[in-house]
């Protein structure tokens, strides 16, 4: 089936030549009110990411996600390998959100929040654009031979980016192993840790590259979020659309013509001057329709309405709308699609703040040794070994902490000390025997009820199997 002749364009992305060959994007330096509110935006976010791993709250870090130790910090509250079930909860919800805006909104995130298009369109091009110039010295530099003046604003540049670059990896590796481990790193020096050095070159390389030559492709190619667009965007969705029954009409898109009656003549708005496609990042033409490249940055209504602005003609040619705003002249609607998945949403919420106020401070686990039978001891009495591990997921040390059966009458032993105490974000553990009579047994394998207590206070509560002899029932 062939393609129609006005939807050739999807048949290849943006930044990808007929011949197969990178189209290198030169977009013109944005400006207006859009990009001014995305500037606020982006800094303040800029500012959350670079300062979250070195603030603190009760001496916990403020976000951090420690893989190998497998520690994590969200919001100053420490959680541990035992809370995985709340990460799972935490990472649906995620997903769900994220359909859940994208149904309503489009890429609103991609274009406002994502760190990708941050970092990109609000650090390293605004860099390039100090260093470079706008779109058209870009280009015109491009093409130079390499001169003094090409070589002098390309090792600058070059520098600055893998100066930002190494600065990015610095931050991520204070998410990954603490601010206070990595300001050891530092103290210490580079030869002191020679691998993690190496690591955090590697990152920096990596970040050079997305940000120095893969670029938008990132968006383009490599994020499959853009491709989720196709099954999640209805008529309904509001999205960065150009009005094609406005840019339109009758005699279609023209030149602007001084003192021209542009109504009578039946041309639409549009007056073809491509500065929405100059200053679009991913090299796209908006007015041929939502498409896959399309990040939603705003750049092109606000190129738009400065144009528009200037020949006379209202704003809003590109605007936030919906494909049946544009139509219909149709409202923005909580369609029953959006109902279900907010329903969803505040379901999974509920279930998540529900498991965090069950959350306990201390996380017990008592099991028995592997390979080890009971042992039938004097006066009728069955002996069980057990291993115990405590997690204290506080920031204090839970002190003078121990053992008693909840569910039968018996005792614990616990080796080497009865009473101990659990550090601050710690782990205590050992060896303990329980005792129970044999008569107090209901058959050959029964469930204990144990307590934790903290001086007199009950802790925690957990369960572990007891074996004793088949004659006892």
């Amino acid at each position: 089936m062939e393609t129609p002749e006005n939807e050739i364009f999807r048949d290849s992305i943006s930044t990808v030549t007929d011949e197969g060959k990178r189209a290198w994007v030169y977009p013109k330096k944005p400006e207006g009110r859009y990009y001014e509110w995305r500037k606020l935006v982006s800094y303040g976010l800029l500012a959350i990411l670079f300062v979250s791993p070195f603030l603190k709250i009760e001496g916990n870090q403020f976000l951090m996600f420690n893989v190998l130790e497998r520690r994590f910090n969200i919001f100053g509250q420490p959680f541990w390998p035992q809370d995985f079930h709340l990460f799972v909860i935490m990472m649906i919800i995620g997903v769900v959100f994220v359909v859940f805006f994208t149904v309503a909104f489009g890429r609103l995130f991609c274009g406002w929040v994502c760190p990708q298009t941050i970092f990109m369109e609000m650090v390293f091009r605004r860099i390039e654009y100090w260093i470079d110039g706008d779109r058209g010295k870009q280009i015109r530099l491009n093409k130079m031979p390499w001169n003094g003046e090409k070589i002098r604003k390309r090792t600058l540049k070059w520098g600055v980016f893998f100066i930002i670059s190494f600065l990015i990896a610095n931050v991520f590796l204070a998410y990954l192993i603490g601010s206070d481990q990595l300001l050891r790193y530092v103290t210490d020096g580079p030869a002191s840790h020679l691998s993690t050095f190496i690591s955090l070159l590697i990152f920096t390389g990596v970040f050079y590259f997305v940000f120095a030559w893969f670029r938008e492709q990132v968006c383009i190619i490599a994020c499959p979020y853009g491709r989720l667009q196709g099954v999640l965007l209805d008529n309904k969705s509001i999205v960065v659309a150009y009005d094609h029954k406005r840019g339109e009409k009758e005699a279609g898109r023209a030149k602007f013509k001084k003192n021209e009656d542009r109504p009578s003549t039946g041309k639409g708005d549009c007056i073809d001057c491509f500065q929405c496609v100059h200053v679009c990042p991913t090299g796209i033409d908006i007015r041929n329709g939502t498409q896959l490249e399309c990040i939603n940055c705003t750049a092109c209504i606000d190129a738009c309405d400065k144009m528009m602005e200037n020949v006379g003609l209202p704003k809003g040619l590109i605007r936030y709308a919906s494909e049946e705003n544009i139509e219909k002249k149709a409202k923005f609607t909580f369609s029953p699609r959006l109902k279900g998945y907010s329903a969803v949403l505040a379901i999974l919420i509920s279930v998540l703040v529900g498991m965090l106020f069950l959350r306990n401070d201390l996380e017990a686990r008592i099991l028995r040794l592997p390979g080890q039978l009971y042992e039938h001891k004097a006066n009728n009495i069955i002996s069980n070994v057990y291993t115990y591990k405590l997690v204290n997921k506080t920031n204090k040390d839970i002190a003078n902490v121990t053992f008693k059966l909840l569910s039968h009458k018996g005792t614990i032993k616990v080796v080497s000390h009865e009473r101990f105490s659990v550090p601050q974000q710690g782990l205590a553990e050992g060896t303990l025997f329980i005792e129970l009579n044999a008569s107090a047994l209901e058959g050959d394998k029964d469930q204990l009820e144990i307590g934790v207590y903290s001086k007199e206070d009950l802790i925690e509560t957990t369960t572990t199997a007891f074996l004793g002899p088949r004659s006892y029932n």
